[in-house]
């Protein structure tokens, strides 16, 4: 960590809605694995913030830098116009509480300057841009390096900082397709298939959390900071498992199976009596299990579906066997009979249902924090699914107004009221 003049993140007895200035945490930042740490989140849209907000979650004080005109491009992204226009696009929503907002101009002298007192004075850089953007600003890794040795620097990339492809654009769906993730997803006949909802950028942005907690840990041992160069097609390509391994080890020529497991059968996704049931009955003995329990003893020594070779190679039919003998009952009441025996298996739930349920509610995935700027519902959004200590991860501060703490943190950083005003009128934050 930086000797940096920072309002205490591990303070507690802080409102968990706002924060308690009173307190001695006036961002209202909770105890954490990273408390104390000081990230620069200088990224746009969401594989760069998802990061960040995870490192946030944990307890980091994450300052997230800005344009001062217009800011993160999430911002103007997301399912209502109005809250597009007022720069709080619930596409920012969901990905910013937790952290605080500077706006700095790089292009001028006075945004440099900013910036390099906050390198000074932070322990990680996190940014997405295309390769190369930052050097051509007068900060590459060689300069961010020179101005703090002990500085975490993490870029995420489409293609990654080398090769052929890192420079060419990519957001997520370039991604899903340049991996080969749309040419597995679907059906025979409906492939290839975006995933819905961005798998690409969320798998980098984890893999950007991951190495950059990792780097943190390896500073304490040598006392410098490192590079971190996040590939979103190689992060992509790693996530696919068993799809590209059989490839690799056994020659298997990779294709869409639609809701189907390739790995197994009875495994994937059936029509019950209502609604639609994902079972996985891997092993021989859940196999025996599920037949005695709908009904059908006499799968079991059906040569057909007798091993597990030859039900993969008969899947189509044992499919429709068990599809007659699972209409006799709804989805959730088999979800409880299979799983109370062994057998893996859960209904089909929408996006409402799942955020609905009795487990999520449980575990207290969703948190509720005053809306940005004010107004009468609270904000909704998701922490994350990790407990440390017992201890989900919550937010408890809403994200920022574009540009809300730039007078605070310039403030840290050493300027004076006189000082902060000439930036301002200089156009620099």
């Amino acid at each position: 960590m930086t000797d940096a003049p920072r309002a205490d993140p591990a303070s507690s007895e802080t409102d968990p809605a706002s924060g308690d200035p009173a307190s001695g945490d006036p961002a209202g930042r909770g105890a954490g694995p990273l408390s104390g740490i000081r990230v620069l989140d200088m990224t746009n849209v969401l594989a760069g913030p998802y990061a960040a907000y995870q490192l946030a979650l944990l307890g980091a004080d994450v300052i997230k830098v800005e344009t001062p005109h217009g800011g993160d491009l999430a911002r103007q992204l997301g399912a209502s116009a109005e809250l597009n226009q007022r720069l709080l696009g619930a596409s920012f929503l969901a990905q910013n509480a937790q952290k605080r907002s500077l706006t700095v101009d790089l292009k001028t002298a006075g945004g440099a300057d900013v910036l390099r007192r906050a390198v000074a004075e932070s322990d990680v850089l996190l940014e997405n841009f295309r390769p190369g953007v930052l050097e051509r600003l007068g900060f590459g890794w060689d300069v961010l390096h020179g101005i703090n040795p002990r500085l975490v620097y993490a870029a995420i990339s489409g293609f990654g900082q080398t090769g052929p492809l890192r420079s060419k654009p990519a957001y997520d769906q370039i991604i899903q397709g340049s991996s080969g993730m749309m040419s597995v997803t679907g059906t025979p006949d409906t492939a290839p298939l975006r995933a819905g909802y961005p798998i690409a950028d969320t798998l980098g942005g984890l893999a950007a959390a991951f190495a950059i907690s990792s780097a943190l840990l390896g500073r304490e041992r040598t006392g410098l900071g490192s590079a971190i160069d996040v590939s979103m097609l190689e992060t992509a390509a790693t996530a696919m498992g068993w799809v590209v391994s059989n490839h690799l080890v056994a020659g298997h020529e990779p294709r869409a199976l639609g809701n189907d497991n390739g790995t197994a059968a009875p495994s994937g996704t059936f029509a019950t009596g209502d609604g639609a049931l994902n079972i996985a009955a891997n092993k021989q003995e859940q196999f025996e299990t599920l037949c005695r329990l709908v009904g059908r003893p006499d799968l079991i020594d059906d040569e057909r579906f007798a091993q597990r070779e030859s039900r993969k190679a008969h899947r189509a039919a044992l499919t429709g066997e068990l599809e007659s003998a699972l209409a006799a009952r709804p989805a959730a009441a088999w979800e409880s009979l299979l799983s109370d025996a062994g057998v893996p298996a859960a209904a089909v739930l929408t996006v409402p249902e799942m955020l609905d349920s009795p487990q999520v509610r449980d575990r207290q995935l969703v948190h509720e924090l005053p809306f940005p700027g004010g107004g009468a519902a609270p904000l909704r959004v998701m922490g994350h699914g990790i407990r440390v200590d017992g201890v989900p991860g919550a937010p408890t501060i809403p994200p920022p107004l574009l540009g809300q703490h730039t007078d605070e943190i310039l403030a840290e950083l050493g300027y004076d009221d006189e000082q902060i005003r000439d930036l301002r009128e200089g156009g620099a934050v």
